[in-house]
């Protein structure tokens, strides 16, 4: 005899009663209403203006962002005919980078406050000269698609504010984003500033901006702003946002800074989904793009050889810590009940982006071994194929202050190869392995709940679907990699401890 389930049952139920409209449109909604949405990123390879130590007329200004623009309206009608809802462009997409104060300003428009209900496609006269944004109105309004991407912003000020600038303006790296219709739904200002960005000013305090879909809550802010609490937390823990849009100039950094393994990091670490979009320049080394969910990459690009953008499109569920794969994790479950000594392994430092690592080697094919700095005790137990005698890894605690490029405060434990036997090159840059490991589990005493797992592979590729994450803080193989492994990380974010932390709930 066949078995209905309850769900046939009431679909039929629901069937047979259409003929009362109200019940019959709810049937349709509940039953047939979409829980998943289509996301893009595109890299853009930017066509860099010819002049940029010193200003230019905005015509000329205005031809060379085109340049870009041409490229990005193709990558978005591409993106548009596959079904995409959404699609993310770089930071520094249209006008590029090395400006400086006075060179970028025939760059900028002024871009008004969404709440004004402004559609630049069908006013664009509305708030005087804004071409850019007239022509990614019409962009997405003509594909109907949300579309994200990354402009200038100047607004005047007088000497009443002192914190004008001696020039009268402020100038923001500002990211917009238009809806299907062409209308502008969210503006944001970078808050974080990297180095070099000194063509641009700090907004007053961080901004939260969020906006609402039909296929979800977004969050936006730009590159650098990742690794701070403000705004990049508070949109996920405060405001709740189901995906984040994130336009990025990432320049990779090895072990723990590529652009794919920390952006898919920090997608499971804050159990969101998060569209990352980077610019691709290879004498910058930026590149690395992708669409990751809690549970994994998705969809990623990585090309540090060619000099082409890219296109990624993939699917994501709307709300994503409702997912059967999202889980909380306790990261210092685990690692509280375990031993911290290591008896027969030495402990030496090594240096990771200029910070002060304390190693212990992996002498055998298969261990248990810990390391400890100061209050941080990391935990790895492993067990490789066949270990190669020319190859040495090490397992590495950092507990301090971040000082180079920004301030912040980490808790990292993490598993490298180093470059070779020396054990001086524990910790720097290595692109290439080929010890292959069975099995792995890492875990780390931590004293922050923000931790971010990454794993490596050999030419700087992913491992999605080839680890997982427990509830007690473990970052597990059982079953080996595709490819041998570069670095395993648990890379921890003590916001609290932050000198300059603003707490804003």
């Amino acid at each position: 005899m066949r078995q209905w389930s309850v769900t046939s049952v009431m679909s039929i139920m629901a069937l047979h009663a259409c003929f009362n409209t109200f019940f019959c449109l709810f049937f349709i909604y509940r039953f047939t209403s979409a829980d998943t949405y289509l996301a893009a990123v595109y890299e853009h390879a930017v066509k860099l203006p010819s002049v940029q130590d010193r200003p230019v007329s905005q015509e000329e200004a205005l031809s060379a962002m085109n340049l870009n623009l041409n490229v990005l309206e193709d990558a978005v009608k591409q993106a548009a005919k596959k079904g995409a809802q959404i699609i993310v462009t770089p930071e520094d997409g249209i006008y590029g980078w090395s400006f400086n104060r006075e060179a970028i300003l025939p760059y900028l428009e002024n871009i008004p406050d969404p709440d004004i209900n402004w559609t630049p496609c069908t006013e664009p006269d509305r708030f005087g000269r804004a071409p850019v944004q007239v022509r990614l109105s019409c962009i997405a309004k003509n594909n109907s698609i949300y579309v994200a991407a990354n402009v200038g912003d100047i607004k005047p000020c007088n000497a009443t504010d002192p914190k004008c600038p001696k020039d009268g303006r402020y100038q923001y790296n500002t990211d917009v984003v238009f809806a299907s219709d062409g209308k502008l739904v969210a503006r944001y200002h970078k808050y974080n500033l990297f180095l070099g960005e000194s063509q641009f000013d700090q907004p007053a305090e961080p901004e939260f901006v969020t906006f609402n879909t039909t296929f979800g809550t977004f969050g936006i802010f730009t590159c650098f702003d990742v690794l701070f609490y403000n705004p990049a937390v508070h949109l996920v823990d405060h405001l709740q946002v189901d995906s984040v849009l994130f336009p990025t100039a990432w320049m990779n950094l090895l072990p723990h800074l590529t652009a794919i393994e920390f952006h898919s990091a920090w997608a499971m670490g804050m159990g969101v989904n998060f569209l990352a979009a980077n610019t691709h320049n290879t004498t910058m080394n930026m590149t690395g793009s992708g669409i990751y969910a809690p549970d994994k990459a998705i969809a990623y690009h990585y090309d540090a050889e060619t000099d082409n953008g890219h296109l990624l499109i993939a699917k994501l569920d709307i709300h994503p810590k409702l997912s059967p794969h999202y889980t909380a994790v306790n990261w210092s479950l685990y690692a509280a009940g375990l031993d911290t000594v290591s008896e027969d392994n030495a402990v030496f430092n090594g240096t990771i982006f200029q910070d002060v690592y304390t190693f212990i080697t992996l002498n055998e094919a298969q261990e248990n071994i810990s390391v400890c700095q100061k209050d941080l005790c990391c935990h790895l137990s492993y067990s490789m194929k066949e270990k190669q005698e020319d190859e040495l890894y090490a397992l590495g605690a950092f507990d301090g202050l971040h000082t180079v490029a920004g301030q912040y405060y980490l808790q990292v434990c993490t598993l490298v190869k180093c470059k070779n036997p020396d054990l001086k090159t524990c910790g720097e840059p290595v692109e290439n392995a080929s010890t292959e490991f069975e099995k792995f589990s890492l875990s780390g005493r931590f004293g922050t709940k923000y931790v971010f797992p990454e794993v490596l592979l050999s030419g700087v590729h992913l491992a999605p679907g080839e680890f997982e994450v427990l509830n007690d803080g473990r970052l597990r193989s059982e079953n080996g990699t595709s490819k041998p492994v570069l670095s395993v990380t648990l890379f921890g974010r003590w916001y609290e401890k932050d000198q300059d932390v603003t707490w804003i709930v």
